[in-house]
């Protein structure tokens, strides 16, 4: 009778055991879905930031769509002085700084750029290229053998010759291929896709 009874005692624990050893290996697999997840969306263990100037907001938006896919840290790029608020003064304004080679001053400085081993840097085209507050920024700021990645938003230029303004400017840094997105299309529908997919296409 005791053997039996110790026979099933025996035969409880093991139950137990064996389902404490399921949960176990079920909050891992959750664990690890989650985590491939995030692996998943910042591409590699490059640390990234998204640095990016917006007047009317679209490249700001434009901007937290790519911090979203590449969970990266962003960092916004304002000049001290702002800017007018009627748009032909702000086009008047921007025309009189490129022309002037003009270097805006900024709010405020990235204290731990040092971080970063990519920069997203985004702006509107202004006149053909990046506003001069981007000439500034990339001036002040040590780039070297950091990867830089232009996006824009625009209303026909493109990125016009922005990106060989980077490249002038950054010469010691790797510029990868840019992104421009129409500033009345960001938030249309496919926008997020072709974010994502020139994201996948960089190999970062």
């Amino acid at each position: 009778m005791k053997k039996i009874f110790v026979l099933f005692l025996t035969l409880i624990m093991l139950a137990g055991i064996s389902s404490c050893g399921s949960n176990g290996t079920s909050n891992t697999d959750n664990q690890s879905s989650k985590s491939g997840t995030a692996t998943q969306n910042s591409g590699n263990t490059n640390k990234i930031l998204v640095a990016y100037f917006s007047y009317s907001g679209n490249t700001k938006t434009v901007a937290e769509k790519i911090q979203k896919n590449t969970n990266a840290e962003i960092f916004r790029i304002e000049t001290k002085e702002d800017y007018p608020s009627d748009y032909d003064d702000v086009v008047d304004k921007a025309q009189q700084e490129q022309d002037e080679n003009a270097r805006p001053e900024l709010k405020s400085k990235i204290e731990n750029l040092d971080d970063y081993d990519v920069i997203f840097l985004g702006y509107p085209n202004w006149w053909g290229t990046m506003p001069m507050a981007l000439f500034t920024f990339l001036e002040e700021n040590n780039l070297d053998g950091k990867t830089i990645v232009p996006f824009c938003t625009h209303e026909g230029s493109a990125l016009g010759r922005s990106e060989d303004d980077i490249k002038s400017l950054c010469s010691k840094s790797t510029i990868k291929e840019g992104l421009a997105i129409r500033g009345s299309d960001v938030n249309a529908d496919d926008t997020d896709s072709e974010i994502n997919k020139w994201i996948e296409n960089l190999n970062l």
